[in-house]
């Protein structure tokens, strides 16, 4: 190696060095609360991993201006509704799917987390890349193992409720799910395929889900059987049966009437007769007074 040589790789390596400094001191200047960040947008997004659910958001600030993400982020579905192209274009390629509005958002708390994708963005892999989760092909164990997680036979490691409980999906028993939430039939499809649907069920970004498994998350050997179980009622595409809804009403009312003839067996005569008495009260008043 030469003289000149040398020189030129001592440049280089502080050129690199100096460009690492800069990113770190990046994260420093960013204010934003990296589990904040990742427990309302990793579900969708990654920052340099790809797309999920929602665009990768590495350099988006070099794709969107400041006013426009600001905008968009406050309320999604109002820059929809507005007719916003951009927004339209968005919704259209990824599955008709709007990003939800994050429960206290403020101004600056959108520019802290802006500020905190910059950041992340300048580095060469950014802590955000997305999950790794799916690292092997799905197999049909993990279709059953799925089933027993989503149907409640096997509970949650983490004291979650099961899925059972709010969602329904086809091809369940006739009296299906939970009617609370919506049918997951096609939300394999609807997040974006195995990466996406496992970054949702890492970390829920939906209102109803997110309290529900605050302190209570998946346990990371429970994702992929759910994933595999969600992709493979995707596949099927039989949407829940409209007769468990029937039957459900319906087991509800007989339920009702038969709780009703219970408790007239056990005290309706009880009421009768202290109706009875007052009646027969009256009566005596009535007479003593004519």
């Amino acid at each position: 190696m030469n003289r000149s040589q040398a020189l030129a790789r001592v440049g280089i390596a502080a050129v690199v060095a100096s460009a690492g400094v800069l990113a770190r001191a990046d994260i420093a200047w960013a204010k934003a609360d990296p589990a904040d960040f990742a427990q309302n947008c990793t579900s969708c997004h990654t920052i340099g991993g790809g797309r999920l659910t929602g665009p990768d958001l590495k350099d988006v600030s070099k794709r969107r201006s400041r006013e426009w993400l600001e905008r968009f982020i406050s309320d999604p579905s109002r820059m929809l509704e507005s007719g916003d192209p951009t927004v339209t274009e968005l919704y259209k390629t990824h599955n008709n799917v709007i990003m939800p509005a994050i429960a206290g958002m403020t101004t600056q708390r959108i520019e802290e987390f802006l500020e905190l994708i910059d950041a992340e963005s300048a580095l060469p892999k950014s802590r955000f890349a997305g999950s790794q989760l799916i690292n092997r092909p799905l197999l049909p164990s993990d279709v059953a193992d799925g089933e027993a997680l989503f149907l409640g036979k096997s509970r949650l490691k983490n004291g979650g409720p099961s899925c059972i409980s709010c969602h329904s999906v086809g091809g369940m028993s006739w009296l299906g799910g939970g009617f609370l939430g919506p049918d997951l039939t096609l939300a394999f499809s609807r997040l974006g395929g195995e990466k996406a649907s496992a970054a949702w069920l890492v970390s829920p970004g939906s209102p109803m889900m997110k309290p529900l498994f605050a302190g209570r998350a998946l346990n990371p050997q429970e994702i992929l059987p759910l994933v595999a179980y969600l992709k493979d009622a995707a596949q099927r595409g039989r949407p829940a049966d409209s007769i468990a809804r029937l039957s459900f009403l319906v087991i509800g009312l007989l339920g009702a009437a038969a709780l009703f003839v219970v408790l007239d067996s056990r005290w309706g005569d009880r009421l009768r007769s202290v109706r009875r008495a007052m009646v027969n009260k009256t009566d005596s008043a009535e007479d003593a007074n004519v």
